[in-house]
């Protein structure tokens, strides 16, 4: 694209583009440190929600209770056999959700490292972000600063990763922000037309990974914050390099280039000329077209909720299964003599132990 599109804007526009900008980038970007806690402004306001009293059991218990009742109430549940699993899957998220609510329940399902960790570390925390998230969101996707930044990084995300410029804010939230909110930017993206189904499948898988904010939890928990610089910059070197080899191979690289629900799309052009101008008169021209803050805000946490409703019974049901099996049964030790040509070659202290740990981690992270 040679040519700016030519668009009319004043100094108010102007002014508005900005702050909507710098907010949406300080609400998702900016670590803070407010209570000896250092993160993300949204993650604070996370904290905040959750200090509300009785809220994680109320809020949990209706988001999953709920949520697993949807597809029965809508009759959607039967419509085909991925839909059946989730949906009793969904189903088996209420009684677990109970039993961590009021704390009863066999022996082998209330220790600590099943039911209560995944209520309280997963199912607590991602169902509250998501909502929260959403409130903040239009002011990163709605008002033109994807646009504004998408075409200085079209040069880079393109032929490295198969992306749109615009996607290099998925990447930057997930590792400055919270991959859960990464998530929800690449969906709301997605169902406005401007990732295809490959772009949009690429972005979620490969950048949308591990926040930093949770790898500083990992770093303490492994004892390694004097080593914070090195590891931070290795994983997120690692997890690109990765990502540009797994855009490119199957099942990736056979993903349709097509919308969300079969619409036009708004593809990224691409731009060879005046970048700086254009990346303005890009952002202007979405700013120009977007709603009002109250419209996207609604929109916003209207997306957020059915998004916790959605993912929220499974969470519950999925993650305690998956423990559950890493614990008690070979399945992952099985799985793990597939890293173990890889901690045999890199010469891992313990190489098989390391591979079966490398298994395990499918299920949850910290279990090894």
């Amino acid at each position: 694209m040679n040519n700016v599109r030519k668009v009319e804007y004043n100094t108010a526009d102007l002014v508005k583009f900005i702050l909507f900008a710098v907010f949406g980038i300080f609400m998702f970007f900016v670590p803070i440190t407010i209570n000896g806690k250092n993160t993300i402004p949204v993650d604070h306001v996370v904290t905040l929600v959750r200090m509300i009293p009785n809220y994680a059991p109320v809020y949990a218990g209706i988001i999953v209770t709920v949520g697993a009742l949807i597809p029965f109430v809508k009759g959607k549940w039967n419509e085909n056999v991925s839909s059946i699993i989730f949906s009793l899957l969904r189903l088996l998220g209420i009684p677990l959700i109970f039993m961590a609510i009021f704390n009863v329940g066999p022996e082998f399902l209330m220790k600590e490292s099943v039911i209560p960790f995944i209520y309280k570390s997963i199912v607590v925390n991602v169902t509250t972000v998501v909502p929260i998230g959403s409130v903040f969101l239009a002011f990163l996707v709605n008002y033109g600063l994807m646009e504004y930044v998408g075409i200085f990084m079209q040069p880079v995300m393109k032929p490295l990763w198969n992306t749109p410029g615009r996607s290099a804010i998925d990447a930057v939230a997930s590792f400055v922000g919270s991959y859960s909110l990464a998530l929800l930017i690449t969906d709301k993206v997605y169902q406005d037309g401007k990732y295809t189904d490959k772009e949009a499948a690429i972005i979620a898988t490969g950048f949308s990974t591990v926040s930093a904010t949770f790898m500083i939890v990992v770093a303490t928990t492994l004892g390694i914050m004097d080593q914070w610089l090195l590891y931070f910059w290795l994983t997120l070197v690692v997890t690109f390099i990765v990502t540009a080899i797994t855009a490119r191979i199957y099942p990736l690289s056979k993903k349709p280039d097509t919308y969300y629900n079969n619409q036009v799309g708004e593809p990224e052009e691409i731009v060879t000329g005046d970048r700086l101008k254009t990346a303005l008169e890009e952002g202007m021209i979405a700013y120009k077209k977007a709603p009002t803050i109250a419209e996207s805000v609604k929109e916003n946490i209207i997306n957020g909720i059915s998004l916790a409703l959605s993912i929220g019974p499974l969470l519950m049901s999925i993650g305690v299964l998956g423990i559950l099996a890493a614990e008690h049964t070979p399945i992952f030790d099985i799985i793990g003599y597939i890293f173990y040509p890889f901690t045999l070659l890199t010469k891992v202290p313990e190489p098989l132990l390391a591979a079966k740990a490398m298994g395990l981690s499918i299920a949850e992270m910290f279990l090894p």
